[in-house]
């Protein structure tokens, strides 16, 4: 099924779950009880919850008015960020943003959830591998499955990839693609690893190879994780789970091949801790005040990284990965922060570990007044410490008019070893949590500057946990999530970012123990709010909105329909071109 699909929940049901699990914005769909061939769309509006009838004809899909589909899936596709077109009797908008997905109907990492036909082809193709398989959603047909498995048939030098059906008994929950019935995929894809499908022209298809998935709904990343977990049964030795995720990502940043030609210029070799460690020309952060006239005076060992995977226009926050300083680079660090009007500095390193210097102080010493670096003069004003971090308010003036200052706020995190990981990542998440305050409370503060020592493992792992939990925290715990996805994202920016598997893990670890703690604060909150109203939306929906309530014996009992068909003396129709014929959409007010 697809995955806003949500089987054999009632109204309240689905007000439960968009109010304890989502967030303004996030929508299911779930079939009507009393008319079982039409749906309900429920959607929440702030804190509220609105459920729309969608009709089901038998020749197309629609609102009970207005435009008409030829499937589920096509209606809920274009009404999903088209808010003009869904507005209750006050005019009042009624968003469909962010589906709340139901579980996955197997752990298994085969699954690839909502992933199209042709985004398949492609997948399975770039494997080069006959034999290779995935299981899919079927899109045109919401509750059957899909298996496309690629084969040797080649045509202009390209494997061809067939698609299979596989067949869903909703009443039974069994599985089959001919006559043998399954209790679950998992069953069926077994079965068929070792008797092959024969299709109708008396060929086989061999499921040999899987290609697996990194997509994970958040709330269900711990059972992933223990897939991930678990050994080869042909070879206990044999490396997998974590393991091949990351070493992916390592063959995949091998084919990146961006400029890095500013870091290897003679007059800038000595700002860079490691040679081999240089910033992206396209991406690295470039010193506006440096004098033209004198070489690489533009130059710092510092890339922008932002999230280029956040859809919703600009993301929450930008950073600057950069690396520790040398003892000639603090003046130029200090020229990027002001530069970059960054107020929040995260540093993941001790300044020595293991008797070498891993970054020098840019900042005074307890009991010193202030330190002169280059242009600057660093004050520290105070220092507090936690069980696993320091914090440090420095006040940063230009030496030449020590009366324009700036307070930087400095998180130094003290318990993350060098080539390892913490042992428990809820260190971290607090971390983050008083350092994302901080950054939140001041709207006008720059990006925030994350340095380790060579400002790409502990630096990247920060920064991927922290935009999967902006993610996690937008579009609710069951929200899909991709960290081999974002890695990437992030090392297309700066190289290296996140280094060894363990720091891999640990971000799952991280997002997983996130969830953990959301799941049991949501649950404390839906317990406290479960005595409050036996219908979540009566009291706010029926103030100022008009609605229709179980005057049809077609009605789901407890459940409220916005009257979107209120309005039909003054329809506005929207072109929409889709690939079967032209449609036209209905504004309904």
């Amino acid at each position: 099924m697809v995955r806003w699909l949500h089987q054999n929940i009632s109204g309240l049901e689905a007000e439960a779950r968009l109010k304890s699990r989502g967030v303004h914005g996030s929508f299911l769909v779930r079939p009507s009880k009393k008319k079982p061939e039409d749906f309900s769309l429920s959607v929440r509006v702030e804190d509220s919850v609105t459920h729309i009838r969608i009709q089901n004809t038998g020749d197309y899909y629609d609102l009970y008015g207005g435009e008409q589909f030829a499937s589920l899936s096509e209606l809920v596709e274009f009404y999903t960020g088209q808010a003009e077109c869904l507005q209750d009797t006050s005019g009042n908008r009624i968003e469909l943003k962010y589906p709340l997905n139901c579980s996955d109907p197997t752990n298994e990492r085969w699954y690839h959830g909502y992933l199209s036909g042709p985004d398949a082809e492609k997948l399975l193709q770039k494997t080069g591998e006959p034999w290779t398989f995935l299981v899919r959603e079927s899109r045109s047909n919401p509750g059957d499955f899909v298996i496309s498995i690629l084969t040797p048939e080649q045509k202009d030098g390209v494997h061809k990839v067939t698609h299979v059906k596989i067949n869903t008994e909703k009443n039974k929950d069994t599985y089959n693609i001919g006559r043998e019935k399954f209790e679950s995929l998992t069953d069926l894809i077994e079965w068929h690893k070792k008797k092959p499908i024969e299709e109708a022209t008396g060929s086989h298809l061999f499921l040999k190879k899987p290609c697996y998935s990194t997509r994970v709904n958040a709330a269900d990343i711990e059972n992933r994780m223990k897939e991930l977990n678990k050994k080869s049964e042909q070879d206990e030795a044999a490396k997998a789970g974590f393991w091949e995720e990351f070493d992916a990502l390592q063959k995949q940043e091998n084919k990146v091949h961006n400029d890095r030609k500013e870091g290897q210029r003679p007059e800038n070799k000595s700002k860079n801790r490691y040679k081999n460690i240089l910033p992206y020309d396209h991406t690295r952060v470039i010193l506006k005040c440096g004098d033209n006239n004198t070489p690489g005076s533009d130059y710092i060992n510092a890339n922008y990284v932002n999230n280029l995977l956040w859809a919703e226009g600009e993301p929450p926050k930008r950073f600057i990965a950069c690396q520790g300083c040398l003892n000639s680079t603090t003046g130029d660090f200090w020229e990027m922060v002001w530069q970059e009007n960054s107020r929040v500095i995260v540093m993941t390193t001790k300044e020595i570990e293991k008797g070498r210097t891993k970054c020098v102080p840019y900042w005074p010493d307890v009991g010193t007044n202030m330190k002169e670096f280059g242009r600057f003069l660093v004050q520290l004003m105070s220092e507090r410490d936690t069980k696993e971090y320091k914090v440090r308010l420095l006040r940063v003036s230009l030496t030449e008019s020590t009366e324009k200052s700036r307070d930087i706020h400095h998180y130094q995190y003290l318990t993350w070893p060098d080539h390892g990981v913490p042992a428990d990542p809820g260190g971290v998440l607090s971390f983050l949590e008083e350092v994302n305050s901080m950054q939140e409370s001041m709207p006008r503060a720059g990006a925030i500057v994350v340095h380790c020592s060579a400002g790409i493992g502990r630096t990247g792992t920060i920064i991927a946990i922290d935009m999967l939990l902006d993610l996690i925290q937008m579009k609710g715990v069951d929200s899909d999530i991709d960290v081999q996805k974002t890695i990437q994202m992030v090392r297309n920016q700066r190289s290296g970012m996140v280094q060894t598997e363990a720091q891999y893990k640990f971000i799952y670890s991280a997002i997983a123990q996130f969830i953990d703690s959301t799941k049991h604060k949501l649950k404390a909150m839906e317990n406290r709010n479960a005595t409050e109203s036996e219908y979540g939306n009566l009291g706010a929906s029926l103030t100022k909105m008009k609605v229709t309530r179980s005057s049809s014996k077609n009605q789901p009992e407890g459940t409220v329909y916005e009257n979107l068909n209120a309005g039909k003396q003054k329809e506005e129709v929207v072109k929409k071109k889709s690939s079967e014929k032209q449609r036209s959409s209905v504004k309904k007010k």
